[in-house]
């Protein structure tokens, strides 16, 4: 399809714009076969697969990048007759998720069924979905439109939201507009995005691998330092009597941090209602541990605070910080050192490890896989764990003379610093891969861009 001297409408539709004069816009509803939820079915009797079993996609089983439908879906559920003629679903079918969403992605996600990737298997879907059976419209062009469609936030006009759930109006969004060109085009379009994106998902998927490795790299390089030095094959090694620690050098100790800390105690307990931001008082947060900091800080941000906060709760040039409190298993028990010259507040659900260490080896110490398989976490109470300042400071740490440690903290400082910088690069270049995806689909379905 060449746009060369090709003339463009207005399409009258805000999100589309300009579109080739030669094509239409249509609602969703005169795209469609039909539509229909799904059906979540029974449980398994004793957890064995019957006759009556089928295969159920759940919203879990997207893969939302690539808008397919992972052939590692197992989820499956006892059916009557009537709901597997009514249910199963056909190649080509559009999935959307009607349930689920959140504030940073809403509702209305979509995939397509591939029905070869099952093989014969009659699949069907859970009720937290919507099927979208096309008609008179090619179904991957129908996927990428509707891509596009979500991309481009329209999603926020089409769903209501009640405890926390985003329900997506199927009344609604199948009178909402797509873009249609002649079907010839539709193939076109669909055949040249699938093409281009395969090599942009194959860049993308390269570059999450490197990422990947190079934290995987990253772990093991922190443990092999912290636990057997710079020049292990110069060194005697004794047993550390802790199986999750093994061999150390034979100088080095092995200790509680209970025995090495001058002191161990929680933050102040402010509330997010009780913090404005731009105030004059630096102070840090649990939510600012796990996501602004990596290994190290150096100063805080400054809020205001609605009432005299106790003195106890500052920290200072050393101290080694833990989130004790959170949704997610990898928030908690995190450390981070501060590096910073002010002393400063930690805020609740924060742990406050004062010490007498080289502050930099004992937090990359910390952090390390044998620190880390210490860490037990209370039972989760709506959906929250916990770890507590008496569970820190039993936590065992390795620990060499001083200017080993430093010599140790420094190699790493470097080496981290180098691997980081290599993942901030692949971070970006996949951020701008995505970006340039999103760009592509959207030209491509609204004829803008020469194919």
């Amino acid at each position: 399809m060449s746009n060369k001297n090709m003339e463009f409408k207005d399409s009258q539709i805000a999100w589309i714009g300009q579109i080739p004069k030669h094509w239409e816009v249509k609602k969703i509803k005169y795209c469609l076969k039909e539509n229909f939820g799904g059906c979540w079915g029974d449980d398994l009797e004793n957890e064995q697969i019957s006759q009556n079993s089928r295969l159920c996609i759940r919203v879990a089983d997207f893969d939302f990048d690539k808008q397919k439908v992972k052939q590692t879906a197992d989820t499956f559920r006892n059916y009557t007759k009537s709901q597997i003629l009514s249910t199963k679903l056909q190649d080509g079918d559009l999935i959307i998720e009607k349930s689920g969403g959140g504030d940073k992605m809403p509702v209305g996600r979509s995939v397509i069924f591939e029905q070869n990737l099952f093989g014969a298997k009659e699949v069907l879907f859970a009720n937290f979905c919507q099927c979208f059976r096309p008609l008179n419209i090619n179904n991957k062009f129908f996927a990428y439109a509707m891509k596009a469609f979500y991309q481009n936030n329209n999603m926020r006009f089409f769903f209501n939201q009640t405890t926390g759930i985003q329900n997506l109006s199927i009344f609604n969004i199948v009178n909402a507009f797509l873009p249609y060109p002649p079907l010839n085009e539709q193939q076109e379009i669909a055949e040249f995005l699938d093409k281009k994106c395969e090599k942009i998902d194959k860049r993308l998927n390269n570059l999450e691998r490197k990422i990947k490795s190079l934290k995987e790299y990253k772990k093991s390089l922190i443990s092999e330092c912290v636990t057997k030095g710079l020049n292990p094959k110069n060194r005697e090694f004794k047993d550390s009597q802790i199986p999750w620690i093994g061999q150390i050098p034979k100088h080095w100790e092995v200790k509680r941090l209970k025995y090495i800390a001058t002191k161990i105690y929680k933050g102040n307990g402010i509330t997010k209602e009780q913090v404005f931001e731009n105030g004059d008082m630096p102070c840090v947060r649990y939510g600012e541990i796990y996501t602004k900091y990596n290994y190290s800080f150096d100063k805080c941000f400054s809020y205001t605070f609605e009432k005299v906060l106790n003195s106890t709760s500052y920290f200072g040039y050393g101290d080694i910080l833990f989130t004790c409190t959170g949704e997610l298993i990898e928030e908690i028990g995190k450390n981070v050192v501060y590096l910073g010259d002010k002393k400063c507040l930690a805020g609740g659900d924060i742990i406050i490890l004062n010490h007498k260490q080289n502050p930099s080896f004992l937090n990359y110490a910390l952090d390390c896989n044998y620190a880390r398989n210490q860490k037990s976490y209370g039972k989760a109470k709506l959906k929250v764990v916990h770890i507590s300042s008496r569970e820190i400071s039993n936590l065992f740490v390795v620990l060499p003379p001083l200017n080993e440690q430093k010599e140790i903290a420094e190699f790493l400082d470097k080496k981290c610093e180098k691997i980081d910088r290599l993942n901030e690069n692949y971070t970006k270049q996949i951020a701008t891969l995505k970006e340039y995806k999103k760009s592509l689909i959207y030209e491509c379905v609204t004829g803008k861009k020469e194919i």
